[in-house]
């Protein structure tokens, strides 16, 4: 039988006897984080410390980002504010706090003062709710709010709300998102958004230039990319009926490593770090896009691609590797067409790096049609059952649906350590 008074009632009970506090918690306050400029260098301290951001974009899974060398998490909202801070401060991670500013591309006037006025009032209530948790890095005002927007007033709101940071906050800086780094919105940033100190800006494939892509805005200031990933799906090829083309896991691991190295680990007078996207799971797109973890949760080889770039070393168990994806003969780019109701053959070439066995997940869907612009919610298409024969494995066979339209046929390889390998390819059966 195990002794019933552990170590941590020892512990409290030796505090009580000595008057000293027995756990050290996360402090009791705000800590404070400002930029500062130094021999033509830009950096973040944290209680007088540098702090480069490496972060993860997304709230799941906050003791994989900590265990694999992360130190911060990032949020569009103040939605779930008191869970992720409480997780991030028990896994010693930080928080850019988002906060959500609307948008004129869904249906916001900043023409309209009042409206204004009274967001300006709901975001200073948030500030004033979370300013003082020690896990707070900085203030994120709005995201991408420069998407298929006309109206350049919206900078004067996001000025106005970081003035107000800066009044009701005197800890932590303030930063508002991009999507790009477009010189025309990166000039009104500079012109009528004073009180922003940090830049931060979301792209994709554009990452790997970035650095001069803001040098060319005229940037010359303080910058962070608060959401990077694979090619997007606007930025990469699509077939003959424009189904974007989607990266294989292997494909996304050897871009965000190559674009990250080519950009952020160089520009370390301006950037001040990044957080990765997504940090989890969502359907836009595909299931698979823009995750780098499957619903369950399983980490692809983008994972461990993370791991290197903060810590310097791979994990022990590595992610399947997928090399090559053929329908019929013919990878996903070769706009892949399939006549009713036939057989045609299937081929996943896939090795585990530990040769780990592996098992094979083969799932077709009808291609989305539920499509929205700038990460905003979609639904999952539902699956067309008894395509592939059960327990197929790497080389199989896909009977095309009898229905037309447009398909998308994705496989899982998983190595039965929570590792998995992606990949997909759309499919058209025409009328």
């Amino acid at each position: 039988m195990k002794n019933r008074f552990s170590p941590y009632v020892l512990t409290l009970a030796l505090a009580a006897l000595t008057s000293v506090p027995a756990l050290a918690g996360p402090p009791a306050g705000p800590i404070k984080v400002a930029v500062r400029q130094a021999n033509g260098r830009y950096e973040l301290l944290r209680a007088g410390q540098p702090y480069f951001v490496k972060g993860a974009g997304g709230g799941q899974y906050p003791e994989r980002i900590a265990a694999y060398g992360g130190n911060s998490v990032r949020t569009w909202s103040t939605d779930e504010a008191p869970k992720v801070l409480a997780e991030a401060n028990k896994h010693h991670l930080t928080v850019m706090l988002g906060l959500d500013v609307a948008r004129e591309r869904h249906g916001f006037d900043y023409n309209d003062p009042a409206a204004v006025a009274a967001q300006l009032q709901k975001i200073k209530q948030e500030v004033l709710m979370y300013k003082d948790d020690p896990a707070v890095l900085f203030w994120g005002i709005g995201n991408e709010l420069n998407l298929d927007y006309t109206n350049p007033k919206v900078w004067d709101a996001v000025n106005d709300i970081a003035k107000m940071i800066h009044e009701t906050d005197p800890n932590h800086p303030t930063s508002t998102v991009l999507a790009g780094a477009n010189k025309k919105e990166v000039e009104y940033v500079k012109t009528r958004c004073p009180a922003v100190d940090i830049l931060s800006i979301n792209t994709y494939a554009g990452l790997a230039t970035l650095p001069q892509q803001v040098a060319d805005a005229g940037w010359t200031g303080p910058y962070l990319v608060a959401e990077w990933g694979p090619t997007g799906h606007w930025e990469g090829p699509q077939t003959a009926w424009k189904a974007s083309v989607e990266e294989t896991s292997s494909q996304k691991a050897a871009v965000y490593k190559s674009r990250y190295e080519a950009s952020i680990e160089k520009d370390r007078a301006h950037c001040l770090g990044s957080y990765v996207f997504l940090w989890g799971q969502k359907q836009e797109r595909t299931p698979t896009w823009y995750g780098i973890f499957t619903e369950k949760g399983e980490e692809t080889e983008v994972v461990d691609v993370i791991q290197y770039l903060w810590t310097g070393h791979y994990p022990k168990n590595r992610a399947p590797h997928i090399s090559t994806l053929t329908l019929d003969g013919k990878p996903a780019t070769a706009s892949v067409t399939l006549r009713p109701g036939q057989p045609y053959p299937l081929a996943a070439a896939v090795t585990d790096p530990e040769h780990d066995a592996l098992t094979y997940q083969w799932e077709l869907l009808p291609e989305s049609t539920d499509l929205k612009q700038g990460g905003d919610r979609e639904s999952r298409p539902t699956p067309v059952a008894g395509r592939v024969p059960a327990g197929a494995t790497g080389q199989t066979t896909l009977t095309a649906p009898t229905a037309p339209g447009a398909y998308r046929l994705f496989v899982y390889a998983h190595d039965g350590h929570g590792n998995v390998a992606t990949g997909n390819i759309p499919f058209l059966v025409p009328n």
